[in-house]
Order: C-alpha cells, then sequence, then structure tokens
C-alpha cells in the first residue's frame, strides 16, 4: 500500500488532508483500498483513526479480516499522518515504508479501528531532516481494536523520510 502515498506525492495534489478528502482519493487511486471498505474516521495534528468492517469482499478462509487488509488499514494510518505533516511542512520531502511487522492477538470480526498516536515522532524527525539535509527513520505504530475495545492486531512501520534536493 506504500504505492498510495507515492502516487499522491507524485500528483502533487493541493489539499487539505480531511478524511472525506482521503477516502474520495482511494476510490479514484486505489480503489482496493475503497472497495474492502477501508475509511479515514479523524486525522488531526497527532493521530489518525481508520475504520474497517470485517465483511464477505474482505475476509479469509477463516471468516475473519484478511491480515492484508488489516495491514492496509494500518499503514493508512501512520501514512495519512506522514502526508499531512509533509505538506504542511511545505518542503519537497519524501517517504518510504521501509520495514514493517505485525502481531496479531485475536480474531477479527466487526467493526475494527485502527490507530496511529505517533505525530510528534513525525514533527521531530522531519524538523532533523530539515536542519540536516540527512534522511531520517520513524517507526510507527498502529494498533487495531474491535468494538469492544479489545486489541486485535498491532502493526508497526518504518517511515524513511527525506528532503529532496531542489
Amino acid at each position: 500500500m506504500s504505492f498510495f502515498f507515492d502516487i499522491f506525492e507524485e500528483t502533487n495534489i493541493k489539499m487539505k488532508l480531511t478524511p472525506g478528502k482521503i477516502n474520495s482519493f482511494n476510490l479514484l487511486k486505489l480503489p482496493s483500498v475503497f472497495f474492502t471498505g477501508i475509511r479515514v474516521k479523524a486525522i488531526d495534528d497527532n493521530s489518525c483513526v481508520v475504520s474497517v468492517k470485517h465483511r464477505w469482499i474482505n475476509q479469509n478462509p477463516f471468516k475473519s479480516l484478511f491480515w492484508a487488509v488489516q495491514g492496509m488499514a494500518a499503514e493508512l494510518t501512520t501514512g495519512s499522518l506522514m502526508m499531512m505533516k509533509i505538506k504542511e511542512s511545505g518542503k519537497n520531502i519524501s517517504m518510504l515504508v521501509t520495514t514493517n511487522n505485525a502481531i496479531f492477538t485475536k480474531k477479527a470480526t466487526g467493526r475494527i479501528t485502527f490507530t496511529c498516536n505517533d505525530g510528534s515522532k513525525i514533527d521531530a524527525a522531519m524538523t532533523k531532516a530539515i536542519e540536516t539535509g540527512e534522511g531520517q527513520t520513524i517507526w510507527m505504530q498502529s494498533i487495531g481494536t474491535n468494538v469492544d475495545g479489545v486489541v486485535v492486531s498491532i502493526f508497526n512501520f518504518e517511515w524513511s523520510i527525506k528532503v529532496k534536493k531542489k
């Protein structure tokens, strides 16, 4: 799913990132995200919340949410925050997922909500990248919970950022 963020960046879309605009963009540029039911619900300076409901189209043979759909939703929380921060900086900064891992703790059924609260990590890394001109890496976490608040999965993404030379 990291190619979504590359496309978004390459098309140089000038818009304030809101849940509705990100979801519309997904419909046009990443229909697999849209049609599996993944939706951004909220985004602010520190966090992003994405929700997906277990349905026939996004399930695995065990009748739970397919791990890859969970991964797309989790990455969307971290990547949307990253895109927002890059846009706010006014700098030409590249972003790329370099590593990721996941832990699955419970069968994912019903509505699963992924939350990333790592906006401050991005701020620190971007400040350092802009000041030094050197690439930086940031580990960001997205936690998926069911409607009862039980954690079903935890995804960690290592993002690499670098200020592009003019």
